[in-house]
């Protein structure tokens, strides 16, 4: 990729590197933002084979399958490289063409890739044809030499993943314990949810701690919430208690009064 920036004027490709950098770095976490960040840098240098790549793997992020097929194609012309038959024909597969993915996995530019993409295709034909029901099919694409090696390789837990969740599709429900276990055994970047897939069929249900103290949180704060609540209600019912009974109080007084006066009229009348 430095090679091909070096062809760009120098502030340029600064400014495309910045944006390249920005796509690597989020597009696992946030594919969306890197999907922005791949826009600039298509604008900026359209013609660097390296930025229409990083565009394409940016839309396949975000499900664009349509755009990210014609970035890969774009990048495909520029360097005549077969490096990404793969991910094109999953791109098919996004668009629910199955059958174009399966025809490109017979194409002799799957020859050319090397171990890691051709099992890449392999797990393409496979969705491929379980996109088409085609359920036995899938099993016996996946089955190969490198399923069967004992040798760990960065594929193989997703090679032994694919198969696992083939097998318990079909039913084959001991098969497919046995081969999430191998999955988990040779995933050691957790690339895979191999262990939940075997709780899973172990009956074993996770509770989320996290979860659980976060309602314990909610329902103390209710409580509390009711508790100021019944004692609001009770201040203010003694509130109205002492109103009542100053009220009462204020009859009694209005009441000697009048009294008062009547006796002062009986006493001015006895006067004269």
């Amino acid at each position: 990729m430095r090679q091909e920036l070096m062809s760009l004027p120098k502030t340029l490709a600064e400014d495309v590197a910045r944006n390249l950098v920005m796509v690597a770095r989020l597009i696992d976490e946030d594919p969306e933002q890197a999907y922005a960040y791949s826009r600039i840098a298509l604008r900026l240098a359209s013609r660097v084979a390296a930025v229409r790549e990083a565009a394409g793997f940016a839309a396949y992020a975000t499900q664009k399958y349509a755009e990210a097929l014609a970035e890969f194609r774009a990048a495909r012309r520029m360097t005549g490289s077969v490096e990404l038959w793969p991910v094109m024909a999953d791109c098919e597969r996004g668009l629910g063409r199955p059958e174009r993915a399966l025809a490109m996995a017979g194409e002799p530019e799957v020859q050319k890739l090397d171990k890691a993409g051709q099992v890449e295709m392999r797990l393409v034909a496979a969705g491929a044809r379980r996109d088409m029901d085609q359920l036995d099919a899938a099993i016996v694409t996946l089955q190969s030499p490198e399923l069967a090696s004992n040798s760990v390789q960065p594929w193989t837990a997703r090679l032994r993943y694919a198969y696992a969740d083939a097998l318990l599709a079909a039913g084959r429900e001991d098969e497919a314990r046995e081969w999430f276990a191998k999955a988990l055994e040779s995933d050691k970047d957790g690339t895979t949810d191999a262990s939940d897939r075997l709780a899973e069929l172990d009956g074993v249900e996770f509770v989320d701690a996290f979860a659980e103290d976060a309602e314990d949180a909610a329902d103390e704060a209710d409580d509390a919430e009711e508790s100021v609540r019944g004692k609001d209600e009770q201040a203010a019912g003694a509130v109205e208690g002492v109103a009542d009974e100053a009220g009462d109080t204020g009859a009694d007084v209005d009441a000697v009064e009048d009294a008062d006066g009547g006796d002062g009229e009986r006493r001015g009348g006895a006067e004269r």
